[in-house]
């Protein structure tokens, strides 16, 4: 096996056109357990931990953009005040995973599991790429992420960032797993009130071939919300019954499969639960802020 490991991003790129066939490795927490269980056996790795431009982590006017390269455990340290990434940042592996594992490799091993991606896509988050022979490029979080897996990265481009207009509002993320900590999702879903857009996100992970929104759930949420006043005024309760209507519409968004973490009925199960507590979460921080 070859191993590479260029110190700008120009000979990374330039190394990156030549041997195509080298694997992009930063944390290596995803690639390294395939190789060690001779899942794969890549002839050439990248090693683009180095770059300095993978390493950036900004916000300028609202607008968050973070290096492929930045571990979980700088965006739990750096960025808290984006509650949905913290938390699903918080959420994944062991302290030491969290202190290697980056949002590149998140999107790079393209897993529905990953959980770093809900909240992506929640944010309708842009996807930063680059070659040298073409420059940059920004793909939406959609049209990066295409099946189980599966991105839509050239052989000759790297991840480079990831950019979204934070949201102001509650949110936040949550995940079912075979026991508490250091798991894989069964189950994840990540949701977003934005007060500014009036808008409602859910987006949903480890429940289809790539994480997924759940459109009809939001615009019955906006329309519910409107029809309360409570966009206005945030102490005022929705009608009886949305949040299981609610829940309903986001398991229906889900096209799960069993496996050997858990069932697809129990699967859509546990999005309904996930739904509903991320709904109640969210109108109870509304109605605290109104308090305060």
């Amino acid at each position: 096996m070859n191993y590479y490991s260029p110190r700008t991003l120009e000979e990374a790129l330039e190394l990156r056109a030549a041997y195509p066939e080298a694997v992009p490795i930063a944390g290596g927490t995803d690639l390294m357990v395939q190789i060690n269980f001779d899942v794969t056996r890549p002839g050439a790795v990248l090693d683009v931990s180095r770059l300095p431009e993978l390493h950036a982590l900004r916000i300028d006017n609202g607008m968050v953009t973070l290096g492929a390269g930045v571990t979980f455990t700088r965006i739990q340290r750096e960025l808290p005040q984006l509650r949905a990434l913290a938390e699903a940042s918080r959420s994944v592996g062991s302290p030491q995973i969290r202190n290697r594992g980056t949002v590149g490799g998140n999107l790079g091993t393209a897993s529905p599991a990953g959980d770093a991606l809900p909240v992506l896509a929640t944010h309708d988050a842009e996807i930063g790429l680059v070659s040298a022979a073409r420059g940059e490029r920004w793909v939406p979080w959609d049209g990066f992420l295409v099946g189980v897996k599966r991105n839509t990265l050239e052989p000759d481009e790297l991840i480079l960032a990831v950019r979204w207009l934070a949201a102001t509002g509650p949110q936040s993320f949550s995940k079912i797993g075979t026991r508490n900590a250091m798991v894989i999702s069964v189950a994840a879903l990540c949701f977003v009130l934005d007060q500014p857009t009036r808008r409602a996100r859910v987006a949903l992970g480890s429940v289809a071939p790539t994480v997924v929104r759940a459109p009809d759930a939001e615009a019955m949420l906006e329309a519910e919300l409107v029809g309360a006043g409570a966009w206005d005024d945030f102490s005022a309760p929705l009608p009886a019954g949305v949040g299981d209507a609610f829940a309903e519409r986001v398991a229906a968004a889900a096209d799960p499969i069993d496996d050997v973490r858990g069932t697809a009925e129990y699967r859509r199960h546990g999005i309904r639960v996930l739904a509903r507590r991320a709904l109640g979460w969210a109108m109870s921080a509304r109605s605290e802020a109104m308090a305060l």
